[in-house]
């Protein structure tokens, strides 16, 4: 049936294209009916025959010269062909004809655009909205939005997806749009107080659900947000999106178990997904089961094997069982697209601190003070490493270089006093313990952590004791 459809279909063309050639020739009795032309002009345009198109155009006008539909297709022809000057003129002709159909303003607005006259566009259709209801009318919104979207006025793109929802609250397109801009424009509340309404008309309207949970949970309303995912899930049991926003909002409120179960139901209902594998290896990474973390972690990185940070999480989870040797492998293959990447290399030279490769580990670590210097924990892993190989002297100059670098951070001076001590400079150490102490006791305990047998000494004890009483 189709093919005999299409048969025919293929014979009127033929017969159409003779008609044409007969017409364009001068041959007697040449004569093609509007719906003709415009078959004609489909077909050429199909085979993206752009001029033979227009040529058709200008014997069809030539001969129907009121035909508003002729004039829109040539009109259309040359904003395809770059030509909005000429397009314009034609739309303006078109428009004295009839200026009740949507699709005059819809080319104008394409061939302003075209010519990077936004503000224009936008013009022309606030202008043209006033003059229509129903469908026609949220067309020419939607067209608006994607205008204010073409010249970074966002606000206004909410604005038209509010407008076209509350013409039709079961618009899907706006729907889906509405969960996006509502994410991009911050505006949550304004989401919250139009969702309601439509869910108060419509209670199994379940994307109206879904975006008051999204909306929700932009507002960080993470339980709220999961009673409005059970409302869609109830609706709709293969809501993939519900249970992955779940998964979300589960995980910020750190009940990974439901995490994992709400994700898991993720991956049941549509094809594999790293950010969901990602996403449940951290929820195992919470819970301390490192296996099972590592496991998705691998699944993830099969699916996205560029994502380096997936390789700096399974080394992770390899550091926290102490395999340090594992970790390394992992941290070798993260640090391929970006060798100075400084979490990478304060991970990596902390594995080599605990396999006790000292120049390996301060290699690491000077990578990292010197991509961030004005960070804390390069400079403390540093200057453990420093410690822990006895270089004293290095260890005295780094710990006063990381105080001028991160501001006169306290934790500092405990540091130069340690090495002070090691070094055998007692009084220099006690000075600065007393000035540490001055600029944050509570940092003793990491002093004494550093190197408990610094209570051996009466002086260091003293201090001590003298603020403790103080407390």
């Amino acid at each position: 049936m189709r093919n005999d459809r299409y048969r025919q279909e293929r014979e009127e063309i033929k017969e159409l294209l003779t008609q044409y050639d007969n017409l364009r020739n001068g041959r007697t009795n040449s004569f093609i009916e509007q719906e003709g032309f415009e078959r004609l002009i489909d077909y050429f345009e199909e085979y993206e025959k752009l001029q033979e198109a227009l040529v058709v155009c200008e014997y069809a006008i030539n001969q129907y010269p009121s035909a508003l539909s002729l004039l829109l297709s040539k009109a259309h022809l040359l904003i395809c062909t770059k030509d909005y000057g000429n397009a314009l003129d034609i739309l303006n002709e078109a428009e004295l004809l009839d200026a009740t159909g949507t699709d005059l303003y819809i080319l104008k607005t394409d061939a302003y655009l075209a010519l990077d006259m936004q503000e224009k566009a936008a013009e022309i259709l606030e202008a043209a909205i006033e003059n229509f209801e129903g469908g026609e009318k949220i067309d020419l919104l939607f067209e608006l939005s994607d205008v204010y979207d073409d010249y970074e006025n966002f606000e206004k793109v909410f604005d038209c997806i509010v407008l076209i929802l509350k013409q039709d609250p079961t618009n899907e397109e706006a729907l889906f749009k509405m969960c996006f801009w509502t994410d991009f424009t911050g505006r949550n509340e304004e989401s919250i107080v139009l969702h309601k309404e439509i869910i108060e008309e419509q209670p199994y309207n379940e994307l109206a659900w879904f975006n008051l949970g999204a909306a929700y949970q932009g507002l960080k309303l993470h339980e709220k947000a999961l009673d409005a995912y059970a409302y869609v899930i109830a609706i709709n049991e293969k809501f993939e999106n519900a249970y992955r926003n779940m998964g979300d909002a589960f995980l910020r409120l750190r009940n990974y178990k439901e995490a994992i179960e709400s994700l898991q139901k993720t991956l049941e209902l549509t094809m594999p997904d790293a950010v969901v594998y990602e996403a449940i290896g951290h929820c195992y990474d919470r819970l301390k089961n490192y296996a099972q973390a590592r496991f998705y972690y691998k699944k993830a990185s099969h699916l996205d094997a560029e994502d380096a940070k997936l390789h700096y999480k399974i080394a992770s989870t390899y550091m926290n069982e102490h395999a340090w040797q594992s970790a390394l492998k992992c941290l070798s293959i993260a640090l391929r697209t970006n060798r100075m990447q400084p979490d990478y290399n304060l991970a990596l030279g902390q594995c080599y601190l605990q396999l006790n490769n000292i120049d390996e580990a301060l290699a690491c670590f000077g990578n990292v003070v010197r991509m961030r210097p004005k960070n804390i924990s390069g400079w403390t892993e540093l200057l453990k490493c420093l410690l822990q190989a006895e270089f004293f002297d290095e260890g005295i100059e780094y710990a006063e270089f990381a105080y001028e670098q991160t501001d006169h951070k306290p934790i500092f001076i405990f540091f130069l006093s340690i090495f002070l001590l090691a070094n055998g400079q007692l009084k220099e150490a006690t000075i600065q313990l007393e000035n540490g102490m001055q600029a944050n006791p509570k940092l003793l305990k990491k002093y004494i952590q550093l190197n408990p047998a610094v209570l051996k000494y009466q002086a260091i004890v003293e201090i001590i004791s003298r603020y403790k009483k103080k407390k």
